[in-house]
């Protein structure tokens, strides 16, 4: 699995945004704080506006702000707005996929994948990561063992 450089890009905006509840964030303030080239945040902060998940203001001390607080919008809703789905093969949903023969058990594989992706991800609020206070459940994944090492062969 890979997450893409817009994915990564949209939820660290999303999360700066969280981080600062006093008014507006202008994009070049979010895009030197999370080293994030200017032009890409502005086409990633349109996907999130027209989303919903982000509101825009004009003028001297315009920028942006969420939509909603941070601990209505999870991780998910994040991505989606950038990305779509948030598990698919070759761009179709697992479920609508139909193999045959030795292959016919992949679609459940792929359909558990979705799931797997979507319990962390729809579990996750912009607030718990902007407060440092990540469910339980993720913080307990990341200290397994195997958690981020590749596997030999």
């Amino acid at each position: 699995m890979r997450t893409t450089a817009k994915a990564d890009y949209a939820v660290r905006a999303a999360i700066e945004l969280a981080a600062a509840p006093d008014g507006p964030v202008p994009a070049e303030r979010i895009a030197e704080a999370q080293h994030i080239p200017v032009n890409f945040l502005e086409n990633i902060l349109l996907d999130l506006r027209r989303a919903g998940i982000i509101e825009s203001r004009r003028g001297a001390s315009g920028g942006y702000l969420l939509a909603k607080p941070a601990h209505e919008i999870v991780v998910a809703d994040v991505v989606r707005a950038v990305e779509g789905p948030l598990a698919s093969v070759r761009g179709i949903s697992p479920d609508a996929l139909e193999y045959e023969g030795s292959a016919t058990e992949l679609r459940e594989v792929w359909v558990a994948l979705r799931a797997a992706v979507r319990s962390v991800l729809e579990h996750v609020t912009l607030a718990d990561i902007a407060n440092g206070t990540l469910p339980r459940h993720i913080a307990e994944l990341t200290r397994e063992p195997d958690a981020w090492v590749r596997r030999s062969r």
